[in-house]
């Protein structure tokens, strides 16, 4: 049991080392040396749990998927779920820029799948496109979007603001804090909801 146990760690070591130098120096630039040194354990180690730098790679990605289907199940809560898909978004889009901000993995996985030195079979961003599509286009269906706005106006409108601020982030910390989100929410919600008559 120790020895799973002390396994299970190294491989967290080494996931979180080669996420943080994937994102420091890019997926071409990584060495397995400096992943390995950057995890405290010998290049030996590192192939012991993991074939090369690619596999690490995928790793990576794999749990930053995982890191986004949860973030987009379990966001928004009660309210949100019973049938407010633009809510849905709004709260999925906080739970993912907390994510980004907060863990290096998530980070480290939507950096390799955008990266050109390297073929990604996760599309991190298509994945986060086609959930945006699917919520505005039940928004559009629901009549919660504005008059004259359809799902194929608002789609790109929302995607980009959001992969906006991931690219952004990437560089500047400050592009994923809660509060520059609600910046960009303030302006691009009106544009794109229809106005909800006032509660009584």
């Amino acid at each position: 049991m120790v020895k799973q146990e002390r396994a299970a760690r190294t491989r967290e070591s080494l996931v979180r080392a080669a996420a943080e130098a994937f994102i420091e120096g890019g997926f071409a630039a990584t060495s397995i040396a400096g992943i390995s040194g950057r995890a405290g354990v010998t290049s030996g180690a590192l192939h012991f749990h993991f074939s090369g730098k690619d596999e690490l790679a995928r790793t990576v990605e794999g749990r930053a998927a995982a890191a986004l289907r949860t973030a987009a199940r379990t966001a928004g809560g009660s309210q949100a779920r019973a049938g407010d898909p633009l809510s849905l978004l709004v709260d999925s889009t906080y739970t993912l820029m907390a994510l980004l901000a907060g863990d290096v993995v998530v980070r480290a996985g939507f950096a390799l799948s955008a990266d050109v030195t390297r073929r990604s079979r996760l599309d991190l961003r298509g994945q986060w496109q086609e959930w945006t599509r699917g919520l505005i286009e039940a928004a559009g269906r629901e009549g919660l979007l504005a008059e004259g706005v359809t799902p194929r106006d608002a789609t790109p409108a929302v995607v980009a603001s959001v992969v906006g601020l991931q690219v952004l982030g990437a560089v500047d910390p400050e592009w994923l804090a809660a509060d520059t989100l609600a910046r960009v929410w303030s302006v691009v919600l009106p544009s794109i909801a229809a106005e909800r008559p006032e509660a009584p």
